[in-house]
């Protein structure tokens, strides 16, 4: 039987370079993402170009149907790995943003992400068998506002996961990038003027270095030296000057 992995956000960046690192992997894959144009391009490129079948799921996992829509899917069908890397980011401060847009980014980086492992790990475990990737970022080790709420969620729970099958066959881990070259900062409005080129990560690199990560058992992957001296540097510091930082970069990213 053919395995098949399942990729949330899968039309562009971390999502996209995980669709072909898979492909190159002998996986079938399944796409998932809103734009169903983009779906579909994406989709014949890696038919042609790997000899995969794939699967679309257009859905807006900022919406209870469209979270629903994916979970059904998987219930429904063996997924043997499991990305979950949808995302956006907010350039406002929480007290000016709208409260429909933080909800809906909590929706997309929170409730998704648990509600499809609720749905896959089960299956995960009675095959003994699977691979989970939450795209977490080293954002959630400061206090960078809602965004660093939930991706420090997402890195928690994968934690606590990982410990929970460490006796099996099935792998949890979060990838932890730092500054990557995507699309998530141009679509957010971000300003990221002044950041020195050392700082960006490839998002291949990056994909790479997660999935090799995961088959090892990691709880946690941060590639890059810089993101690791930086992790380390953050959880050295006492933390009333991790929030004041924290708050002072998002801050200058509005601008």
């Amino acid at each position: 039987m053919a395995s098949w992995a399942l990729v949330t956000g899968a039309t562009a960046g971390i999502g996209e370079s995980f669709t072909r690192l898979l492909a190159d992997n002998n996986y079938n894959i399944v796409l998932v993402a809103r734009d169903l144009p983009r779906l579909e391009e994406r989709a014949r490129a890696l038919e042609a170009q790997y000899k995969i079948s794939t699967h679309l799921i257009q859905a807006d996992l900022a919406t209870d149907a469209g979270c629903a829509v994916v979970e059904q899917y998987i219930t429904s069908n063996q997924i043997d790995v499991l990305i979950n890397n949808a995302g956006f980011g907010l350039n406002k401060a929480f007290t000016m943003s709208e409260l429909v847009a933080e909800q809906q980014m909590m929706d997309v980086l929170v409730r998704t992400p648990m509600r499809l492992m609720h749905s896959a790990l089960p299956g995960m475990k009675e095959r003994d068998k699977g691979i989970v990737i939450n795209v977490s970022s080293v954002a959630g080790y400061i206090a960078g506002g809602s965004y660093s709420a939930a991706k420090s969620y997402l890195t928690v729970i994968s934690e606590s996961l990982n410990t929970e099958f460490a006796a099996t066959n099935v792998k949890v881990s979060a990838l932890c990038p730092g500054f990557t070259r995507t699309e998530f900062h141009q679509r957010a409005r971000m300003s990221m003027k002044g950041l020195p080129n050392f700082m960006w990560i490839n998002s291949d690199d990056l994909v790479a270095q997660s999935w090799s990560d995961a088959l090892k058992g990691k709880a946690v992957s941060i590639p890059g030296w810089q993101y690791q001296l930086l992790v380390f540097v953050i959880q050295t510091l006492p933390r009333t000057l991790i929030r004041k930082v924290g708050m002072n970069l998002r801050a200058k990213q509005r601008k």
